[in-house]
């Protein structure tokens, strides 16, 4: 990713009359619109939104959510910043879930939770660490040795 155009409009980009050519058929641009949407998941108040305006009741849209599946794999998944939202898309694929985040109630409880992750997360972790480092240490105690 080290060539990122500096703007959508670089001269590649406009054609030979200077009109913008379609953007989304320019991968590096589809690119970022696929990667914003797929973040934007991990916003339970989006996810609220969209299934108040209908768009869980579409094959389309539902397909398009299956379709950005392939941003769970490594390759991609790699620019995640927020991998909450990598969860939410398979939350999304069940059709339980999508008629359910419609209510706020849904929506504050999904809120809280992430709020309640990320509080204990680094506690957690560190105990996690902990831990495994005090059986490593256990495992190279060398016990006692032959008796004479």
């Amino acid at each position: 990713m080290q060539n990122r155009p500096k703007s959508v409009l670089t001269p590649a980009r406009l054609g030979t009359s200077g009109v913008v050519r379609n953007t989304l058929e320019d991968p590096w641009v589809r690119f970022q619109i696929e990667l914003e949407f797929v973040q934007s998941l991990g916003n339970p108040d989006y996810l609220t939104f969209l299934a108040q305006q209908g768009c869980f009741d579409k094959p389309e849209f539902i397909n398009y959510l299956s379709y950005l599946q392939y941003w769970k794999s490594p390759s991609y998944s790699r620019f995640i910043t927020y991998p909450f939202c990598l969860h939410m898309l398979d939350l999304l694929q069940s059709p339980d879930f999508r008629r359910e985040v419609a209510h706020e109630s849904v929506t504050r409880f999904i809120d809280d939770q992430m709020l309640l992750h990320w509080k204990n997360y680094l506690r957690k972790r560190a105990e996690m660490v902990n831990k495994h480092v005090q059986s490593l240490d256990a495992m190279a105690t060398p016990g006692p040795g032959p008796s004479s």
